[in-house]
């Protein structure tokens, strides 16, 4: 399943403007925040991996970013960063 599929042409006839949304429902979506989050905080950063790497993990679904941090934690018990 690809994560951020290009959009269609039936796609964007389907498309509303938000200012073409429902006042009740532009008020709904303007409110919403996002809550703390509630798991061990991660950083996010920017890191160049390759295609293949990526690619492998992102084959596996969502998820995939959660599975290749648990990879590089398995690399690290038996190696060290240089």
């Amino acid at each position: 399943m690809d994560d951020n599929p290009e959009w269609t042409e039936e796609d964007f006839k389907r498309a509303v403007p938000f200012s073409g949304l429902p006042e009740s429902l532009r008020n709904t979506l303007s409110s919403r925040a996002r809550g703390p989050q509630k798991a061990p905080v991660k950083e996010r950063i920017s890191i160049r991996l390759s295609s293949e790497v990526v690619a492998s993990f992102r084959a596996t679904g969502a998820g995939w970013q959660t599975r290749l941090d648990a990879a590089l934690k398995d690399w690290l018990k038996t190696h060290r960063p240089q």
